[in-house]
């Protein structure tokens, strides 16, 4: 059996977050809010269909992201995929869920697809993507939906 560090696994990261999903999912939806704790989207809408694009990446390499929304339950899911068109063909998708638990709401974030990349760089491995989703949730959106 061959021995992969990119396995087909979604990578799955939670937290419960001390805001109502109401919250959260304005700062997930709007354009405003968005700038202030993800990327610097020129334009953003919670709209099935819709293709965004930021610059992100290491102090090594930066790269263009590609995305297109391709679910929106509102104040429940957000799904599109996320792609690197300059650099490389493969594709995967992101999910923001949000289950409310009274005040508070367990947010999810699933990364399927990861296997689409290049692993052998170490911006595209799945211990880098798992760094950055873990710090979006746990420091970036949870700060923004709780102090702000």
């Amino acid at each position: 059996m061959e021995s992969t560090s990119q396995t087909s696994e979604p990578l799955i990261v939670e937290r419960v977050l001390n805001a109502p999903a109401t919250k959260i999912w304005e700062a997930l939806s709007d354009i405003n809010k968005i700038k202030q704790w993800y990327f610097q989207l020129e334009e953003f809408k919670a709209e099935v269909g819709f293709t965004f694009e930021f610059e992100g990446g290491d102090e090594t390499q930066v790269y263009l992201h590609r995305c297109v929304i391709t679910e929106v339950i509102p104040g429940k899911k957000l799904a599109y995929t996320w792609a690197y068109p300059e650099f490389h063909k493969g594709e995967s998708e992101v999910s923001f869920e949000l289950f409310p638990e009274g005040d508070r709401t367990l947010v999810r974030i699933t990364h399927v697809g990861l296997e689409n990349f290049p692993s052998h760089l170490p911006s595209f491995a799945r211990e880098s993507f798992n760094g950055g989703w873990n710090h979006i949730l746990g420091i970036s959106l949870k700060d923004f939906v709780e102090k702000g």
